[in-house]
Protein backbone atom coordinates (compact mmCIF):
# COMPACT_ATOMS: atom_id res chain seq x y z
CA UNK A 1 0.00 0.00 0.00
CA UNK A 2 1.22 3.37 -1.23
CA UNK A 3 1.24 5.83 1.82
CA UNK A 4 0.17 9.52 1.42
CA UNK A 5 2.98 12.21 1.96
CA UNK A 6 3.42 14.17 4.63
CA UNK A 7 5.22 16.90 5.91
CA UNK A 8 6.47 18.95 9.62
CA UNK A 9 9.07 21.06 11.13
CA UNK A 10 11.76 19.08 11.91
CA UNK A 11 13.52 21.73 13.92
CA UNK A 12 12.65 23.73 17.25
CA UNK A 13 10.28 25.97 17.06
CA UNK A 14 11.55 29.68 17.79
CA UNK A 15 14.27 31.88 15.88
CA UNK A 16 17.42 30.71 14.55
CA UNK A 17 20.00 31.02 11.81
CA UNK A 18 18.14 27.89 10.18
CA UNK A 19 14.90 26.03 9.95
CA UNK A 20 14.03 22.60 7.81
CA UNK A 21 10.34 21.58 6.68
CA UNK A 22 10.55 17.69 5.81
CA UNK A 23 8.36 16.18 3.14
CA UNK A 24 8.48 12.35 2.65
CA UNK A 25 6.07 10.38 0.13
CA UNK A 26 5.55 9.41 -3.31
CA UNK A 27 4.25 13.08 -4.01
CA UNK A 28 7.02 15.17 -2.38
CA UNK A 29 8.97 15.97 -5.92
CA UNK A 30 5.73 16.91 -7.32
CA UNK A 31 5.03 19.44 -4.64
CA UNK A 32 8.18 20.92 -4.97
CA UNK A 33 8.43 21.22 -8.33
CA UNK A 34 4.84 23.13 -7.85
CA UNK A 35 6.24 25.56 -4.93
CA UNK A 36 10.12 25.86 -5.58
CA UNK A 37 11.63 27.93 -8.16
CA UNK A 38 15.04 26.97 -8.64
CA UNK A 39 18.32 29.23 -9.93
CA UNK A 40 18.74 27.94 -13.85
CA UNK A 41 14.81 26.28 -13.64
CA UNK A 42 15.42 22.61 -12.95
CA UNK A 43 12.48 20.96 -11.85
CA UNK A 44 13.19 18.86 -9.24
CA UNK A 45 12.51 15.36 -10.13
CA UNK A 46 15.02 16.48 -12.92
CA UNK A 47 18.25 16.68 -10.75
CA UNK A 48 20.77 14.27 -9.00
CA UNK A 49 19.88 12.64 -5.73
CA UNK A 50 21.51 14.07 -2.71
CA UNK A 51 21.72 17.42 -4.36
CA UNK A 52 21.11 20.48 -2.40
CA UNK A 53 19.31 23.82 -5.32
CA UNK A 54 19.13 27.78 -4.40
CA UNK A 55 15.78 29.29 -4.82
CA UNK A 56 12.66 30.79 -3.88
CA UNK A 57 9.47 29.03 -2.59
CA UNK A 58 6.47 30.89 -4.75
CA UNK A 59 2.39 31.06 -3.80
CA UNK A 60 1.33 29.56 -6.75
CA UNK A 61 -1.81 31.86 -6.23
CA UNK A 62 -0.14 35.19 -6.35
CA UNK A 63 3.01 34.17 -7.58
CA UNK A 64 4.57 35.65 -4.76
CA UNK A 65 7.57 34.84 -3.05
CA UNK A 66 7.26 33.51 0.36
CA UNK A 67 10.58 32.31 1.72
CA UNK A 68 14.32 32.21 0.04
CA UNK A 69 15.41 28.33 0.94
CA UNK A 70 18.10 25.58 -0.19
CA UNK A 71 16.39 22.57 -1.09
CA UNK A 72 17.52 19.13 -0.42
CA UNK A 73 16.29 16.60 -3.29
CA UNK A 74 16.86 12.94 -1.99
CA UNK A 75 15.23 10.19 -3.38
CA UNK A 76 14.17 6.48 -2.61
CA UNK A 77 14.86 4.35 -1.32
CA UNK A 78 18.40 6.23 -0.53
CA UNK A 79 16.45 8.47 2.61
CA UNK A 80 15.65 8.12 6.16
CA UNK A 81 12.28 6.66 5.43
CA UNK A 82 13.00 5.08 1.93
CA UNK A 83 10.72 7.17 0.03
CA UNK A 84 11.45 10.16 -2.07
CA UNK A 85 12.25 13.01 0.82
CA UNK A 86 12.32 16.47 -0.08
CA UNK A 87 14.10 18.91 3.17
CA UNK A 88 13.40 22.81 2.77
CA UNK A 89 15.99 24.88 4.43
CA UNK A 90 14.40 28.13 5.35
CA UNK A 91 14.99 31.30 7.46
CA UNK A 92 14.46 30.13 11.22
CA UNK A 93 11.57 32.43 12.03
CA UNK A 94 7.86 31.18 13.64
CA UNK A 95 6.30 33.05 10.51
CA UNK A 96 8.50 32.18 8.01
CA UNK A 97 8.60 28.12 8.51
CA UNK A 98 5.21 28.44 9.08
CA UNK A 99 4.59 30.18 6.03
CA UNK A 100 6.39 26.91 3.70
CA UNK A 101 4.75 24.79 5.97
CA UNK A 102 1.09 25.77 5.21
CA UNK A 103 2.10 25.70 1.68
CA UNK A 104 3.04 22.35 1.48
CA UNK A 105 -0.33 21.31 3.46
CA UNK A 106 -2.49 23.32 0.96
CA UNK A 107 -0.89 21.71 -2.12
CA UNK A 108 -1.46 17.99 -0.97
CA UNK A 109 0.63 17.43 1.82
CA UNK A 110 -0.36 15.98 4.92
CA UNK A 111 1.12 17.21 8.93
CA UNK A 112 2.80 14.54 9.73
CA UNK A 113 1.67 12.84 13.32
CA UNK A 114 4.23 12.49 16.04
CA UNK A 115 7.00 10.56 14.80
CA UNK A 116 5.08 9.51 11.71
CA UNK A 117 8.72 9.83 9.16
CA UNK A 118 10.44 7.04 12.36
CA UNK A 119 7.56 5.23 11.89
CA UNK A 120 7.63 5.27 8.14
CA UNK A 121 11.27 3.91 8.04
CA UNK A 122 10.50 1.08 10.55
CA UNK A 123 6.91 -0.19 8.13
CA UNK A 124 9.14 0.20 4.98
CA UNK A 125 11.33 -1.64 6.40
CA UNK A 126 15.06 0.25 7.35
CA UNK A 127 14.98 -0.02 10.63
CA UNK A 128 13.70 -2.39 12.93
CA UNK A 129 11.84 -1.32 15.73
CA UNK A 130 14.34 -1.44 18.93
CA UNK A 131 16.18 1.22 16.22
CA UNK A 132 13.52 3.37 16.04
CA UNK A 133 13.23 3.21 19.82
CA UNK A 134 16.65 4.50 19.96
CA UNK A 135 16.34 7.59 17.85
CA UNK A 136 14.29 8.92 20.68
CA UNK A 137 16.75 8.04 22.98
CA UNK A 138 19.39 9.99 20.88
CA UNK A 139 17.64 12.83 21.09
CA UNK A 140 16.80 12.49 24.94
CA UNK A 141 20.51 11.89 25.57
CA UNK A 142 21.66 14.10 28.79
CA UNK A 143 25.30 12.08 28.72
CA UNK A 144 27.62 10.81 26.55
CA UNK A 145 27.03 7.52 27.53
CA UNK A 146 23.80 7.88 26.85
CA UNK A 147 24.43 8.90 23.65
CA UNK A 148 26.68 6.13 23.10
CA UNK A 149 24.22 3.43 23.90
CA UNK A 150 21.86 5.09 22.04
CA UNK A 151 24.01 4.94 18.76
CA UNK A 152 25.17 1.47 19.47
CA UNK A 153 21.20 0.48 19.38
CA UNK A 154 20.39 2.59 16.56
CA UNK A 155 23.44 1.10 14.13
CA UNK A 156 21.50 -2.64 14.96
CA UNK A 157 23.92 -3.81 17.82
CA UNK A 158 20.98 -4.86 19.60
CA UNK A 159 18.56 -6.24 16.97
CA UNK A 160 21.67 -8.62 15.54
CA UNK A 161 21.73 -10.38 18.61
CA UNK A 162 17.96 -10.32 19.12
CA UNK A 163 18.15 -11.94 15.84
CA UNK A 164 20.37 -14.54 16.49
CA UNK A 165 18.37 -15.72 19.48
CA UNK A 166 15.61 -15.90 17.52
CA UNK A 167 17.65 -18.01 14.88
CA UNK A 168 19.58 -20.40 17.35
CA UNK A 169 15.14 -21.20 18.74
CA UNK A 170 13.94 -21.47 15.25
CA UNK A 171 16.06 -23.84 13.85
CA UNK A 172 15.20 -25.97 17.27
CA UNK A 173 11.77 -25.60 16.89
CA UNK A 174 11.96 -26.88 12.73
CA UNK A 175 14.15 -29.51 14.18
CA UNK A 176 11.51 -30.51 16.48
CA UNK A 177 8.73 -30.33 13.97
CA UNK A 178 10.77 -32.73 11.16
CA UNK A 179 11.19 -35.27 14.03
CA UNK A 180 7.00 -35.05 14.42
CA UNK A 181 5.82 -34.35 10.94
CA UNK A 182 8.80 -37.08 9.01
CA UNK A 183 9.76 -39.68 11.78
CA UNK A 184 11.13 -42.21 8.99
CA UNK A 185 13.81 -39.32 7.67
CA UNK A 186 17.28 -41.59 9.32
CA UNK A 187 19.01 -38.93 7.97
CA UNK A 188 17.42 -36.16 9.94
CA UNK A 189 19.11 -36.07 14.03
CA UNK A 190 16.51 -36.59 16.51
CA UNK A 191 16.10 -34.06 18.51
CA UNK A 192 16.95 -35.14 21.91
CA UNK A 193 15.85 -33.49 25.42
CA UNK A 194 19.72 -33.35 25.79
CA UNK A 195 20.33 -31.16 22.73
CA UNK A 196 17.06 -29.08 23.13
CA UNK A 197 18.85 -28.08 26.86
CA UNK A 198 22.42 -27.50 25.14
CA UNK A 199 20.57 -24.72 22.83
CA UNK A 200 18.10 -23.53 25.49
CA UNK A 201 20.88 -22.83 28.04
CA UNK A 202 22.54 -20.69 25.96
CA UNK A 203 19.73 -18.58 25.18
CA UNK A 204 19.00 -18.31 28.84
CA UNK A 205 22.51 -17.18 28.77
CA UNK A 206 22.54 -14.42 26.76
CA UNK A 207 19.24 -13.48 28.01
CA UNK A 208 20.50 -13.15 31.21
CA UNK A 209 23.89 -11.52 30.11
CA UNK A 210 21.50 -8.60 28.28
CA UNK A 211 19.60 -8.09 31.78
CA UNK A 212 22.61 -7.89 33.59
CA UNK A 213 23.28 -4.32 31.77
CA UNK A 214 20.11 -3.31 32.21
CA UNK A 215 20.37 -1.71 35.47
CA UNK A 216 23.32 0.38 33.99
CA UNK A 217 21.11 1.04 30.69
CA UNK A 218 18.07 2.61 32.08
CA UNK A 219 19.87 4.73 34.24
CA UNK A 220 22.04 6.39 31.38
CA UNK A 221 18.73 6.20 29.67
CA UNK A 222 16.08 8.13 32.07
CA UNK A 223 18.93 9.23 34.53
CA UNK A 224 19.19 8.50 38.10
CA UNK A 225 16.34 9.77 39.87
CA UNK A 226 18.41 11.32 42.84
CA UNK A 227 17.08 13.48 45.95
CA UNK A 228 18.64 15.75 48.15
CA UNK A 229 17.48 15.82 51.88
CA UNK A 230 17.98 17.07 55.46
CA UNK A 231 16.73 18.92 58.03
CA UNK A 232 16.26 22.83 56.93
CA UNK A 233 19.37 24.85 56.10
CA UNK A 234 22.30 22.47 56.14
CA UNK A 235 23.01 23.14 52.41
CA UNK A 236 20.83 21.40 49.94
CA UNK A 237 19.99 24.14 47.88
CA UNK A 238 23.42 25.04 48.11
CA UNK A 239 24.58 21.46 46.66
CA UNK A 240 21.97 21.58 44.28
CA UNK A 241 23.71 24.81 42.67
CA UNK A 242 27.42 23.45 43.07
CA UNK A 243 25.88 19.91 41.14
CA UNK A 244 24.53 22.11 38.40
CA UNK A 245 27.15 24.95 38.41
CA UNK A 246 24.40 27.28 38.27
CA UNK A 247 22.42 29.08 40.66
CA UNK A 248 19.28 27.28 40.38
CA UNK A 249 17.69 27.28 43.52
CA UNK A 250 17.55 29.83 46.23
CA UNK A 251 20.56 30.44 48.99
CA UNK A 252 19.83 32.18 52.49
CA UNK A 253 20.47 31.40 56.16
CA UNK A 254 16.65 31.17 56.99
CA UNK A 255 15.23 27.57 57.60
CA UNK A 256 12.48 26.81 55.81
CA UNK A 257 13.27 28.98 52.26
CA UNK A 258 12.33 25.66 49.83
CA UNK A 259 9.38 25.56 50.10
CA UNK A 260 9.20 23.52 46.58
CA UNK A 261 10.51 20.13 45.27
CA UNK A 262 13.13 21.50 42.33
CA UNK A 263 14.21 19.01 39.89
CA UNK A 264 17.19 19.46 37.80
CA UNK A 265 19.55 17.30 35.07
CA UNK A 266 22.67 17.23 35.94
CA UNK A 267 25.80 15.26 34.69
CA UNK A 268 28.12 13.70 36.88
CA UNK A 269 31.05 11.40 35.57
CA UNK A 270 28.79 10.78 32.47
CA UNK A 271 26.13 9.88 34.94
CA UNK A 272 22.79 11.53 34.32
CA UNK A 273 21.01 12.98 37.55
CA UNK A 274 17.54 14.03 37.62
CA UNK A 275 18.66 16.11 40.93
CA UNK A 276 15.81 17.10 42.99
CA UNK A 277 15.93 19.63 45.86
CA UNK A 278 13.46 18.91 48.44
CA UNK A 279 11.65 21.23 51.31
CA UNK A 280 13.48 20.41 54.67
CA UNK A 281 11.85 17.85 56.34
CA UNK A 282 10.76 19.38 59.53
CA UNK A 283 7.70 19.45 61.80
CA UNK A 284 6.23 22.75 60.65
CA UNK A 285 2.79 25.10 61.27
CA UNK A 286 3.79 27.25 57.81
CA UNK A 287 1.25 25.82 55.45
CA UNK A 288 3.07 26.29 52.04
CA UNK A 289 6.33 24.55 54.10
CA UNK A 290 4.10 21.77 55.29
CA UNK A 291 3.00 21.23 52.14
CA UNK A 292 6.44 20.72 50.36
CA UNK A 293 7.53 18.85 53.47
CA UNK A 294 5.13 16.20 52.53
CA UNK A 295 6.04 16.16 49.22
CA UNK A 296 9.49 15.52 50.12
CA UNK A 297 8.77 12.47 51.68
CA UNK A 298 6.85 11.10 48.35
CA UNK A 299 9.29 11.89 46.47
CA UNK A 300 11.96 10.27 48.81
CA UNK A 301 9.99 7.04 48.38
CA UNK A 302 10.69 6.86 44.48
CA UNK A 303 13.95 8.11 44.75
CA UNK A 304 17.32 5.30 43.05
CA UNK A 305 19.79 7.67 45.08
CA UNK A 306 19.75 9.21 48.15
CA UNK A 307 21.47 12.60 49.57
CA UNK A 308 21.25 12.72 53.00
CA UNK A 309 22.71 16.28 54.32
CA UNK A 310 23.62 17.03 57.46
CA UNK A 311 25.50 20.04 59.59
CA UNK A 312 29.39 19.57 60.67
CA UNK A 313 28.81 22.87 63.19
CA UNK A 314 25.38 21.09 64.52
CA UNK A 315 25.00 18.35 66.60
CA UNK A 316 22.55 15.56 65.41
CA UNK A 317 18.95 16.02 65.88
CA UNK A 318 16.28 13.90 66.44
CA UNK A 319 15.37 15.39 62.67
CA UNK A 320 18.40 13.80 61.45
CA UNK A 321 18.16 10.42 62.98
CA UNK A 322 14.79 9.76 61.77
CA UNK A 323 15.96 10.60 58.65
CA UNK A 324 18.62 8.21 58.53
CA UNK A 325 16.00 5.35 59.40
CA UNK A 326 13.73 6.79 56.65
CA UNK A 327 16.43 6.02 54.06
CA UNK A 328 17.18 2.51 55.62
CA UNK A 329 18.03 0.31 52.77
CA UNK A 330 18.29 2.78 49.99
CA UNK A 331 21.39 3.77 48.35
CA UNK A 332 22.36 6.88 50.33
CA UNK A 333 25.37 8.72 50.29
CA UNK A 334 25.83 10.72 53.57
CA UNK A 335 27.09 14.44 53.25
CA UNK A 336 28.51 16.53 56.45
CA UNK A 337 28.63 19.82 54.77
CA UNK A 338 29.85 23.46 56.09
CA UNK A 339 33.58 21.60 57.38
CA UNK A 340 34.73 25.37 57.13
CA UNK A 341 32.66 25.83 60.59
CA UNK A 342 33.97 24.60 63.80
CA UNK A 343 33.01 21.22 65.06
CA UNK A 344 30.39 20.42 66.63
CA UNK A 345 29.02 17.17 65.27
CA UNK A 346 29.61 14.22 66.81
CA UNK A 347 31.44 12.68 63.84
CA UNK A 348 31.22 8.72 65.63
CA UNK A 349 28.02 8.72 65.36
CA UNK A 350 27.82 10.06 61.81
CA UNK A 351 29.77 7.03 61.24
CA UNK A 352 27.90 4.43 63.15
CA UNK A 353 24.77 5.68 61.27
CA UNK A 354 26.29 5.84 57.96
CA UNK A 355 27.89 2.06 58.42
CA UNK A 356 26.30 0.92 55.31
CA UNK A 357 26.67 4.23 53.36
CA UNK A 358 29.25 5.93 51.70
CA UNK A 359 30.06 8.99 53.47
CA UNK A 360 31.78 12.78 52.04
CA UNK A 361 32.97 15.55 53.43
CA UNK A 362 32.03 18.61 51.96
CA UNK A 363 32.35 22.50 52.22
CA UNK A 364 30.00 24.30 49.57
CA UNK A 365 30.99 27.45 50.39
CA UNK A 366 34.18 26.84 49.51
CA UNK A 367 33.64 24.65 46.55
CA UNK A 368 35.52 21.82 48.70
CA UNK A 369 34.26 18.31 48.24
CA UNK A 370 32.06 18.05 45.46
CA UNK A 371 35.01 16.10 43.46
CA UNK A 372 34.76 13.23 45.99
CA UNK A 373 31.19 13.18 46.02
CA UNK A 374 30.65 13.12 42.21
CA UNK A 375 33.05 10.19 42.29
CA UNK A 376 31.02 8.35 44.89
CA UNK A 377 27.55 9.01 42.97
CA UNK A 378 29.48 7.41 39.92
CA UNK A 379 31.26 4.51 41.55
CA UNK A 380 27.97 3.51 43.85
CA UNK A 381 25.78 2.36 40.43
CA UNK A 382 29.38 2.16 37.76
CA UNK A 383 32.06 0.74 39.88
CA UNK A 384 33.56 4.28 38.67
CA UNK A 385 33.47 3.75 35.11
CA UNK A 386 30.95 1.76 32.31
CA UNK A 387 32.14 0.46 28.64
CA UNK A 388 29.93 1.54 26.08
CA UNK A 389 32.08 0.91 23.04
CA UNK A 390 32.00 -3.11 23.52
CA UNK A 391 28.73 -4.27 24.85
CA UNK A 392 24.91 -4.47 24.40
CA UNK A 393 23.18 -2.13 26.80
CA UNK A 394 19.90 -2.92 27.39
CA UNK A 395 18.09 0.77 28.15
CA UNK A 396 14.16 0.79 27.36
CA UNK A 397 11.93 -0.33 29.65
CA UNK A 398 9.59 -1.96 27.44
CA UNK A 399 12.70 -4.20 26.61
CA UNK A 400 13.67 -4.93 29.57
CA UNK A 401 9.76 -6.49 30.46
CA UNK A 402 10.17 -7.88 27.69
CA UNK A 403 13.31 -9.73 28.24
CA UNK A 404 12.03 -10.44 31.56
CA UNK A 405 9.01 -12.36 29.98
CA UNK A 406 11.47 -14.52 27.50
CA UNK A 407 13.58 -15.40 30.69
CA UNK A 408 10.98 -16.78 32.59
CA UNK A 409 9.25 -18.60 29.33
CA UNK A 410 13.30 -20.26 28.60
CA UNK A 411 13.27 -21.48 31.89
CA UNK A 412 10.06 -23.12 31.90
CA UNK A 413 11.03 -25.21 29.27
CA UNK A 414 14.42 -26.38 30.60
CA UNK A 415 12.45 -27.30 33.34
CA UNK A 416 9.89 -29.06 30.92
CA UNK A 417 13.14 -30.77 29.33
CA UNK A 418 14.74 -31.89 32.81
CA UNK A 419 11.07 -33.02 33.86
CA UNK A 420 10.90 -35.40 30.92
CA UNK A 421 8.23 -33.71 29.48
CA UNK A 422 7.67 -34.83 25.57
CA UNK A 423 9.61 -32.78 22.96
CA UNK A 424 6.42 -31.33 21.36
CA UNK A 425 5.08 -29.75 24.82
CA UNK A 426 7.98 -28.29 25.67
CA UNK A 427 8.46 -26.13 22.09
CA UNK A 428 5.11 -24.16 23.48
CA UNK A 429 7.81 -22.67 26.29
CA UNK A 430 10.18 -22.10 22.84
CA UNK A 431 7.70 -20.82 20.82
CA UNK A 432 7.05 -18.18 23.44
CA UNK A 433 10.19 -17.11 24.08
CA UNK A 434 10.93 -16.65 19.97
CA UNK A 435 7.66 -14.41 19.91
CA UNK A 436 8.64 -12.46 23.24
CA UNK A 437 11.76 -11.80 21.66
CA UNK A 438 10.60 -10.85 18.43
CA UNK A 439 8.49 -7.90 19.92
CA UNK A 440 11.53 -6.27 21.20
CA UNK A 441 12.56 -5.89 17.01
CA UNK A 442 8.97 -5.46 16.03
CA UNK A 443 8.75 -8.86 14.07
CA UNK A 444 5.94 -9.95 16.30
CA UNK A 445 3.96 -7.01 17.70
CA UNK A 446 0.70 -5.45 17.83
CA UNK A 447 -0.37 -2.51 15.37
CA UNK A 448 -1.76 -0.77 18.52
CA UNK A 449 1.32 -1.21 20.71
CA UNK A 450 3.44 0.24 17.41
CA UNK A 451 1.19 3.23 17.06
CA UNK A 452 1.25 3.83 20.59
CA UNK A 453 5.52 3.98 20.82
CA UNK A 454 5.64 6.12 17.94
CA UNK A 455 3.51 8.76 19.63
CA UNK A 456 5.78 9.56 22.07
CA UNK A 457 8.08 10.77 19.80
CA UNK A 458 8.48 14.55 18.46
CA UNK A 459 6.70 15.85 15.71
CA UNK A 460 8.76 16.15 12.56
CA UNK A 461 11.11 13.29 13.36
Amino acid sequence: MELDTIAAISTPMGEGAIAIVRLSGSQSFEIADLLFKGVGGKRIKDVPSHTIHYGNIIDPKTEQIAEEVMVSVMKGPKTFTKEDVIEINCHGGLVSVNRVLQLLLTHGARLAEPGEFTKRAFLNGRIDLSQAEAVMDLIRAKTDRAMNVALGQMEGRLSKLIQKLRQEILEVLAHVEVNIDYPEYDDVEEMTHHLLLEKAAFVKKEVEQLLRTSQQGKILREGLSTVIVGRPNVGKSSLLNSLVHENKAIVTDIPGTTRDVIEEYVNVRGVPLRLVDTAGIRETEDIVERIGVERSRQVLKEADLILLVINYSDELTEEDINLFKAVEGMDVIVIVNKTDLEQVINMDQVHELSQNHKLVTTSLLEDQGIDELEEAIASLFFAGAIETGDMTYVSNTRHIALLNQALNAIDEAIQGVEMGTPIDIVQIDLTRTWELLGEITGDSVHESLIDQLFSQFCLGK
